[in-house]
């Protein structure tokens, strides 16, 4: 059953920023990361619809409609949307042929956000849940999404692995990231505008303490590379795996197969 969402404890207002400049060197390598993921989302999750918008300059929702052709939902697929957030994508996918749409995310009061969108009888079901632990039955779905979030779980190769397990054969694998532009004169702009303007206006309209738009921008520069999260999913079973390049390499779509036809009994 889901489990109903909270909003964060008052006291965490004294806690300790989840992400100090000593930190951010090596983000990805922090042994509590999923910890202090998780205590940063919970931070600025009232106002993270309002700061994608803003600092994407509206084109994240573009970007999620992409995201969405790409899987070519058929009629009847049943759609898992892993570390959803407040349920945009979910929400774009579930405007399409889908049977049905879950989400699942581990930071509660990103879904609180989430459940108040579109309340009508035809809506995702969000559930908290760990995307190293999907509590989903094996070869159950026919797509997995995850957006601007591989790079933020503590281990991607276990999560992909947990994403092979829960698709069925020939189901579809979407991930949706962030990226370093290959074109130096769109890396050195977009490195001042997300290393440097965005962190102060992100944080000033979130109020946001956790540091959660330092580490945003650092979590993308110290991530795989375009080609290495291309082979780990080779690695981890996906087969015709590519990726295209959004606005200028800003972002891509990864997108790969789960090997077999049919669909599981």
């Amino acid at each position: 059953m889901p489990r109903t969402a909270s909003h964060p404890d008052p006291a965490a207002a004294d806690a300790p920023p989840a992400w100090a400049a000593p930190d951010l060197d090596r983000p990805h390598a922090q042994p509590d990361k999923a910890r202090r993921v998780e205590q940063m989302f919970a931070a600025i999750a009232p106002s993270y619809d309002l700061n994608n918008r803003v600092h994407s300059l509206g084109r994240d929702q573009a970007w999620r409609r992409a995201a969405v052709r790409a899987a070519d939902i058929q009629p009847g697929d049943r759609v898992l949307d892993v570390a959803c957030g407040t349920g945009d994508l979910s929400l774009a996918f579930q405007d399409t042929a889908a049977a049905h749409v879950v989400g699942i995310d581990f930071t509660v009061p990103m879904l609180a956000v989430a459940n108040q969108k579109d309340p009508g009888p035809e809506r995702p079901t969000y559930y908290a849940g760990d995307a190293l632990r999907l509590p989903v039955a094996d070869a159950s779905v026919d797509v997995v999404s995850i957006a601007f979030g591989i790079r933020n779980v503590a281990d991607p190769a276990a999560a992909l692995a947990e994403f092979a397990r829960v698709l069925r054969p020939g189901g579809r694998l979407i991930v949706l990231e962030f990226t370093v532009p290959p074109n130096p004169l769109v890396r050195w702009g977009n490195a001042f505008y997300s290393g440097w303007l965005m962190p102060r206006t992100a944080s000033w309209i979130a109020r946001d303490r956790s540091g959660a738009y330092r580490y945003l921008p650092r979590s993308i520069n110290t991530f795989a590379s375009k080609d290495q999260l291309l082979r780990l999913m080779a690695d981890h079973q996906f087969t015709g795996v590519s990726a295209r390049s959004l606005t200028l390499g800003i972002a891509a779509i990864y997108r790969g197969l789960k090997p077999g036809t049919g669909s599981a009994p």
